[in-house]
């Protein structure tokens, strides 16, 4: 049975949330669609795909970032419509998304302030050309293969932190492709509500 709400969701995932975060993550995911119709930010049009491809995928990954990073400051790759750094922000993380297209990072910036999420930023900037503090987990879903990602965000990410990419089977010719320097700690299968695919997360760190 598919979880038809955000609250469902949570509850299906095991998520702690409050009544306030719930609300916002209602709130987000009716602003994303708003704003889809004009600034095309993500190819999902029907609200509950969007609700499942989208916000339970990101949801997903909650339960596991937390348990490496309780609290902290994430750095979302190609962030896109905000997905997963808004989902993040609303969670209590300390998120930039950075985006190349200008439109998006608006977006998360009206996002950023109509869910009054203090601790959300957004860059409209290349990753590799980004000039902020380095972060405790860099992520991306969606962005392009793990080479790349780690590549592009290796400045950027602090000693000691780790790469977090959101991905769907097991991409093991990207993993045999990472740069020397760089390696998998760990590959963890997620289970989507709703979301009859594949999915998981591939953490990295600087060896």
């Amino acid at each position: 049975m598919t979880a038809a709400t955000p609250a469902a969701i949570c509850a299906a995932l095991g998520l702690d949330v409050t009544p306030a975060q719930v609300e916002a993550l209602e709130r987000y995911l009716a602003l994303l669609q708003r704003w889809n119709g004009t600034y095309n930010l993500t190819a999902v049009r029907d609200p509950a795909q969007m609700l499942t491809q989208h916000l339970a995928d990101c949801l997903a990954v909650v339960k596991p970032l937390a348990a490496r990073l309780p609290a902290g400051r994430v750095l979302d790759v190609g962030s896109g419509g905000g997905l997963p750094g808004v989902v993040l922000a609303i969670l209590g993380w300390d998120v930039t998304c950075v985006d190349t297209v200008g439109k998006k990072a608006a977006f998360i910036r009206q996002a950023a302030a109509e869910l009054r999420l203090p601790r959300l930023q957004a860059a409209h900037a290349r990753v590799e050309q980004l000039k902020v503090a380095p972060f405790d987990v860099v992520t991306s879903r969606a962005f392009s293969s793990l080479a790349d990602f780690v590549t592009l965000s290796s400045s950027l990410l602090k000693p000691g932190g780790c790469w977090m990419a959101m991905k769907g089977r097991v991409p093991d010719d990207e993993i045999a492709a990472l740069p020397a320097g760089v390696e998998v700690f760990h590959v963890e299968q997620l289970a989507v509500p709703g979301l009859d695919a594949q999915r998981c997360l591939v953490w990295m760190r600087q060896a």
